[in-house]
């Protein structure tokens, strides 16, 4: 899909800040990564928790270059782009260790530069490599990537989507509002601004009740809806889906007219610079999930989850470029989707949370015709938050997690305080994958009330050594992810 997204000036464009891209990183090689995914799942988190390790020589046993002794200092340079916010990593580092509190999510786009200076596994590698890698990492809200393809959706293709969408069982009910609105309005009558305000602030009040804890849905354009930063209330965010009507071209100065308008503009203006600017840009890139939240809301969000990661998959620009080729485009040669808050299950859980990633993955990738990149997918916790132990319950010995529940967190009738340790027994998942995203008969079904049942926790105290020294941040398998990531490029 990512070929359509662009016309052939965009494609000059994007050939022409290649090869300047490349000629800047010529004596300097850089890997561009791109760190996506939907709300709550962990983006900032996870760069910190990168970030922090590899400047901290963390535990990394799967990561081979660090394993084997062959990174010899990493540090935080000058990004390279100076229009783009920096992450601003020692803010957040310090919300999680100092406070113990998650760092706010992402809202906007921000990018960090580490270089790791290190040994080629290879007497050859030695000879020709310069031993330092720049790894710039961008940080982007995976909302505002499934905006991408609405660039090749007329208006009317998306207000037909939308509509079908909000249909849906899992939608219904919270759509009602805006649809029974929409139903109301004479979309041929003169343009209105206080219509046009209306109906957009209910739509986007719809599809901000689909992002709660218990719908946790996904597929939610417009993604500036949910994140308008300082485009709120400008005419580009202040339109919505019509009723789909006649086949036919709206009339002049009329309220659809308007919509139409006001949506084309969105994309020129708001998702294809964002396109263009910094997805083609990528090198290597993970999308996180939050598995476990949709999990929780039912087949219904799972089923809804499955839609957006293929969304995404079909965003971007896979491939392995030559030497040629590769001056003038980058290509995404490999993509990491990874399950995140695997703490909170127990680790006789982790590998079938991990095989309902890849069961989600391999359907996503086979229905985005998807080809061209390695695809891989983990269950991991880019900071680890509880432990493990057990439990006696009468004869039986139950396998259990602990840590500090966040305040306010439930669960069996109990409100926690943020303060006190407990041990919690999360629930299995289910062992046939297959159930969790079809019933018996074979159809998906909403899940008022599903069996398994999750609490958040707050970030761990970090450990200390004998001698005071605090210890990296702990985490689960996010070496397998940075050894997928970037391995390659160290050896």
């Amino acid at each position: 899909m990512a070929s359509s997204l662009t016309t052939f000036a965009d494609e000059a464009r994007i050939a022409l800040d290649t090869l300047s891209g490349r000629a800047a990183g010529m004596f300097a090689p850089t890997l561009r990564l791109g760190v996506t995914g939907l709300s709550r799942a962990g983006k900032t988190v996870f760069i910190s928790a990168l970030v922090h390790n590899l400047l901290h020589g963390g535990r990394l046993p799967l990561f081979e270059a660090q394993k084997s002794g062959r990174i010899a200092r990493a540090g935080l340079e000058e990004q390279p782009d100076d229009a783009v916010p920096r992450f601003q990593y020692e803010d957040h580092i310090a919300t999680l260790v100092e406070q113990r509190l998650w760092p706010d999510s992402t809202r906007a786009i921000s990018e960090l530069r580490l270089t790791i200076e290190y040994e080629s596994a290879s007497g050859w590698g030695r000879m020709f490599s310069t031993g330092k890698l720049s790894l710039d990492i961008v940080d982007y809200p995976g909302e505002w990537l499934l905006d991408l393809p609405l660039l090749g959706k007329s208006y009317s293709d998306f207000s037909r989507e939308a509509f079908e969408m909000a249909a849906l069982p899992v939608r219904s009910d919270l759509s009602q509002d805006w649809r029974t609105l929409s139903a109301a309005t004479n979309t041929d009558a003169d343009a209105d601004e206080v219509t046009a305000r209306r109906l957009a602030d209910s739509f986007a009040a719809y599809l901000k009740a689909c992002k709660l804890d218990h719908r946790a849905l996904s597929t939610l354009p417009p993604g500036r809806f949910l994140m308008p930063g300082d485009l709120e209330g400008s005419p580009a965010l202040t339109f919505a889906p019509l009723p789909p009507g006649e086949e036919r071209r709206a009339r002049p100065g009329s309220l659809r007219a308007m919509m139409e308008r006001r949506y084309e503009a969105y994309k020129t203006h708001v998702v294809k610079p964002f396109f263009r600017e910094h997805i083609t840009r990528l090198d290597r890139q993970i999308v996180l999930i939050d598995a476990l939240q949709a999990l929780n809301a039912g087949p219904g969000a799972m089923a809804d989850l499955e839609r957006a990661v293929t969304e995404i998959l079909a965003c971007f620009r896979p491939g392995r470029g030559n030497i040629l080729t590769g001056l003038v485009s980058r290509r995404i040669d490999r993509i990491l989707v990874a399950a995140t808050k695997a703490d909170h299950l127990h680790h006789e859980s982790h590998d079938r949370l991990q095989a309902i990633v890849r069961r989600l993955a391999d359907r996503a990738i086979a229905r985005a015709n998807f080809t061209g990149a390695d695809v891989d997918v983990v269950a991991m916790a880019a900071v680890r938050a509880t432990r493990e132990g057990t439990v006696k319950q009468g004869r039986e010995t139950l396998p259990v997690i602990l840590g500090t529940p966040l305040a306010g967190e439930t669960i069996g009738g109990q409100t926690f305080d943020g303060k006190t340790e407990t041990a919690i027994f999360p629930g299995d998942l289910p062992e046939k994958v297959g159930s969790v995203f079809e019933t018996a008969n074979g159809h998906r079904q909403d899940d008022a009330d599903p069996a398994i049942r999750f609490v958040r926790f707050r970030p761990p105290k970090l450990e200390r050594t004998a001698e005071g020294a605090t210890l990296s941040l702990p985490h689960i398998r996010l070496d397998r992810a940075l050894q997928f990531l970037i391995g390659d490029r160290l050896a």
